[in-house]
C-alpha cells in the first residue's frame, strides 16, 4: 500500500522537472514549454504532491483524475487553464496510462528579473486561485490562447540569441493580459452564481457579529470568509471587485461600519465598549476607520440621532 507523502516534494529546477517526466533537457534552464502529449511518465510518486519553484501556466485537455489545491479537488474537463505561482503545493491523483493533451509553460522567476513583468505578475490574482477556480475557455478564447502559445513555442524552439528573452517575456506578458480578460469574462458569465456567493458572504458576516468568534478570533478576515465559502481569498476579492467594485477587505469594512452604526444608534454603550465588542484593540482604531469611511466621528454620528 502506497504511503501518503508527509511533505510535498520541492521541485527546484526546470531541468529536474524534465528529468522526472522523462523528457529531453530543456532548451533554456529558466523556461520551458512542455507538450503534455509528449509526457509518458505520470505515475512517479514525486508528482503526487509538489511545490514547484517556478510559475506554472497550463492548458489541459483530456485530464483523467483529480487535481487538488489545498483541500479542494477538481475534476478537469476540456479546455481549462490553471495558474500556480512558485512554492504553491499542488497534489494530483493520476493514472499510469494517462493520455493528456495541451501545453504546460514553466517559468522560473529569475527569467523575469530586470523586466517590468517581474513586478506586475503579482497583480494577477489567478496565480493564487484554487484548482476548482480554473479558467474555462470558450472555443474562441482557446484558439486565441493556443495561437499565443504557438508563437511562444516557436521563439523558444529557435536558436537562442540576445533578443530571445525580450521576445519571450513580452509574449508571456501578452498571454497573461488575455487570460486576465478571459477571467473577468468568466466572472460576468457566472454573475448569478457569484451573486449567490455574495449573499452567502453577507450571511456569514451577519452570523459572525452575533457569535462568540469576535472575542475568540477578532475581526473577520478575508481568509476566514474564503474558507467558510470554500473559495480562495484572491478569487473572492476578484469576484467581489467585479460584482460590487470593492475588494473582500473593503466589503468587510463596509459591513463593520454598518454594524458600528447599529450599535451607536440602538445602544447606550460607550465608543470604547463598542470597540471592544467588535474586536478593535484600541477605541482610536474604531474612530479612525469610522471617520475614514463616513467622514464623521462615531460621537457625531450618534449625536445626529440624539440631538437632545
Amino acid at each position: 500500500m502506497k504511503q501518503e507523502r508527509k511533505t510535498p516534494y520541492r521541485m527546484e529546477t526546470i531541468s529536474e522537472l524534465h528529468r522526472i517526466l522523462e523528457l529531453p533537457k530543456p532548451l533554456h534552464p529558466l523556461i520551458s514549454v512542455i507538450d503534455f502529449s509528449k509526457i509518458k511518465c505520470y505515475d512517479d510518486d514525486t508528482l503526487e504532491s509538489v511545490a514547484y519553484n517556478f510559475y506554472c501556466i497550463a492548458l489541459k485537455k483530456g485530464f483523467v483524475g483529480k487535481m487538488k489545491y489545498g483541500q479542494n479537488a477538481y475534476d478537469f474537463d476540456e479546455g481549462v487553464m490553471t495558474f500556480f505561482s512558485p512554492n504553491q503545493v499542488i497534489s494530483t491523483e493520476i493514472i499510469a496510462d494517462l493520455k493528456l493533451s495541451g501545453w504546460w509553460l514553466v517559468v522560473h522567476p529569475d527569467f523575469l528579473k530586470g523586466y517590468t513583468l517581474s513586478q506586475t505578475i503579482g497583480k494577477y490574482g489567478f496565480f493564487s486561485y484554487a484548482a476548482s477556480e480554473a479558467l474555462h475557455l470558450s472555443d474562441e478564447e482557446e484558439t486565441m490562447v493556443n495561437s499565443l502559445m504557438d508563437s511562444l513555442k516557436k521563439e523558444y524552439s529557435t536558436r537562442i540569441d540576445r533578443f530571445s528573452q525580450d521576445v519571450m517575456v513580452s509574449q508571456i506578458d501578452l498571454l497573461l493580459q488575455y487570460c486576465n480578460r478571459f477571467y473577468n469574462r468568466q466572472f460576468i458569465t457566472r454573475k448569478n452564481l457569484n451573486s449567490d456567493l455574495l449573499s452567502k458572504m453577507d450571511t456569514v458576516l451577519a452570523g459572525y457579529w452575533e457569535s462568540d468568534k469576535l472575542q475568540l478570533l477578532g475581526q473577520p478576515t478575508v481568509k476566514h470568509l474564503a474558507d467558510e465559502l470554500h473559495v480562495s481569498p484572491h478569487y473572492l476579492s476578484d469576484m467581489l471587485r467585479e460584482l460590487t467594485g470593492q475588494s473582500a477587505q473593503q466589503h468587510i469594512h463596509g459591513a463593520l461600519i454598518e454594524r458600528i452604526k447599529i450599535l451607536l444608534t440602538s445602544t447606550s454603550s460607550s465608543i470604547s465598549e463598542i470597540a471592544y465588542q467588535l474586536g478593535f484593540e484600541y477605541p482610536q482604531s474604531l474612530n479612525k476607520l469610522f471617520k475614514k469611511k463616513t467622514s464623521v466621528s462615531p460621537t457625531n454620528y450618534r449625536n445626529s440621532f440624539n440631538p437632545n
